[in-house]
């Protein structure tokens, strides 16, 4: 079981002016093997993502952060910035297959700042903040997420033994 945490960037959100439904589309698409552990809503601010991405990472010891938002070019977008910021090592065929993806559907996923990376054992990765982005993001991601997350943990068996 995959402990999962789900970080949703929205200033109308952490307001509690708009219904987050991107985090709960998150919920939804995950299934069994993945046990949600945190879940929270903040502003698109810096400091306090790049502060929240820490706490799961060193204190909750999640495998798994997802996060929602903040991945455009907008001034507020800052996600990808508070990422790189605190990851320890960059996954780039992450963020490259959401896209890659996306753009089967739209020519407009091109313009994702998304990043995935690893901090100690948690994976992060970065998706969009609509119900959509998340849908697609986790479809180009769900099939290899499990294997990568055994690997980061240690627990996956030997190249070539599969």
């Amino acid at each position: 079981m995959f402990r999962i945490g789900i970080l949703v960037m929205s200033d109308k959100g952490a307001r509690g002016e708009r219904e987050d439904l991107s985090g709960k589309k998150i919920e939804e698409m995950l299934g069994p093997g993945y046990s949600i552990e945190y879940y929270e809503i903040v502003p698109d601010e810096k400091d306090i993502i790049a502060e929240k991405l820490r706490n799961a990472c060193d204190f909750l010891a999640l495998d798994l952060l997802l996060t929602s938002g903040g991945t455009g070019f907008s001034d507020r977008d800052v996600t990808p910035d508070a990422t790189l910021e605190v990851i320890e090592k960059t996954t780039p065929g992450i963020s490259e297959a959401i896209r890659y993806y996306g753009l089967q559907k739209t020519p407009k996923a091109m313009l994702s700042r998304a990043v995935a990376g690893i901090r100690g054992k948690t994976l992060i990765i970065n998706m969009p903040g609509s119900v959509r982005g998340v849908r697609e993001s986790l479809e180009a991601i769900l099939p290899a997420l499990g294997h990568g997350l055994e690997i980061l943990a240690g627990s996956a068996g030997e190249c070539g033994q599969e």
